[in-house]
């Protein structure tokens, strides 16, 4: 008697222990879109930041990736990572690194602490990855990414237009859609 309700016991136990990776596996299986895969890698990426702009586009079986970095291995990585994703035939690389200068670094840096510093504006950098990137060329800033009001949208653009050593701000801020 002892030793069946000891068997009884490991087989509950088994199947206790198992379950969770039976569900697990079950929910593995469910194929992701060919978009869902390159945006999952690109925002990975370990150097993806706020200074950086990923943005891609999927033409069947071919990705093309657009954007700009600050580091080259940045735009290496993404397309080395890209082209391991199955299904995959074809990269096209074409994102932009943007010139080194300690003039846009102190821009970037500027425009950091005047958007997230701001009361309106803070939540928007919590997390991993903040959702206003800043993106500066040769003193022009550009922001993108997603906002939840329109307000935020004009606050980020006057924000960054009251650092010093700013030529131009082009706000590429979209507004999230209105949740039902």
């Amino acid at each position: 008697m002892k030793r069946q309700v000891g068997r009884i016991s490991l087989v509950a136990i088994g199947v206790l222990l198992a379950a969770p990776m039976l569900l697990q596996g079950s929910t593995k299986n469910v194929p992701k879109s060919l978009e869902e895969q390159v945006r999952h890698e690109l925002v990975m990426l370990p150097y993806y930041n706020v200074f950086d702009n990923l943005a891609f586009a999927v033409n069947g079986d071919r990705v093309t990736l657009m954007g700009q970095v600050v580091r080259p291995t940045l735009k290496t990585d993404a397309g080395r990572v890209v082209k391991r994703i199955p299904g995959v035939a074809g990269v096209t690389n074409e994102i932009v690194v943007l010139p080194l200068s300690p003039f846009d670094n102190r821009i970037r840096w500027g425009v950091l602490y005047a958007v997230y510093g701001n009361n309106a504006l803070w939540r928007y950098g919590l997390g991993a990855l903040p959702t206003i990137h800043i993106i500066v060329n040769k003193g022009n800033v550009t922001l993108e990414g997603v906002v939840d009001r329109e307000m935020d949208k004009n606050i980020a653009n006057i924000a960054a237009n009251g650092v010093p050593g700013v030529f131009s701000v082009t706000n590429n801020l979209r507004v999230a859609s209105a949740r039902s």
